[in-house]
């Protein structure tokens, strides 16, 4: 039986690494799309997202058997929480992607947002595809290094979302309404992909060390 457990654990484990690999590919396809107009490339992000969903679940339905059956202690229970609210960070990370997407098919073949902001916009996705890239590495790895960094990450992610916020609201600024709109929602999918990932790293460290957040940590998270 304890086999058994042992391996239902790692298939937890590596089944969170899929489902990040999957995110990463997601943002990487939707921050082409957005920067592109490509609406093929945009809706098979958006379409695809599917497939983050059921693994999601799955992995899901698989650690609340694993909690039913096996009432496991100490680390393994970490194990199995963190990885419950891991995957649901993760499945809302690939709808944040699939909103961007959508953001691009939704104005093709008209560019996404207003001239003044567009290009932070771009940046914004390229910081995200990075993020997710080392969010693969942390989950595989555990390695607080790396979880810092993404934390670190994150401060430029919002500073980016307060320059695109102040620029928008900036008088004289040459643009329609739904062009204000796209880029405000944009740069917010983008700002919340990156909370995601640094509530992922939170939880990793949780994971290892067993020491919680802080109360000031827990309000910034939430």
């Amino acid at each position: 039986m304890r086999d058994v457990f042992q391996k239902e654990l790692a298939e937890i484990e590596n089944g969170l690494v899929e489902i990040s690999q999957l995110v990463r590919d997601a943002i990487e396809r939707a921050a082409k799309a957005f920067e592109t107009s490509d609406v093929a490339l945009a809706e098979s992000v958006m379409s695809d997202d599917v497939q983050i969903d059921m693994k999601a679940n799955a992995l899901d339905e698989l650690a609340i058997n694993i909690l039913a059956r096996q009432a496991p202690v100490a680390r393994d229970l970490r194990v199995v929480v963190s990885a419950l609210r891991i995957s649901a960070s993760l499945e809302r990370m690939g709808d944040l992607a699939a909103h961007i997407a959508q953001l691009a098919r939704l104005r093709f073949p008209e560019q996404v947002g207003p001239v003044a902001v567009r290009e932070t916009i771009l940046k914004m996705g390229q910081h995200d595809i990075q993020i997710a890239g080392r969010l693969v590495e942390l989950i595989d790895t555990q390695s607080d290094e790396i979880a810092e960094e993404i934390k670190a990450a994150d401060d430029q992610i919002d500073a980016f979302h307060k320059s695109i916020m102040d620029a928008l609201l900036a008088e004289g600024l040459e643009a329609q309404a739904p062009q204000v709109v796209d880029a405000t929602l944009a740069s917010r999918y983008h700002e919340r992909f990156a909370d995601h990932a640094v509530s992922i790293a939170k939880k990793i460290q949780y994971l290892t060390s067993g020491d919680w957040l802080t109360d000031e940590e827990c309000a910034q998270e939430a």
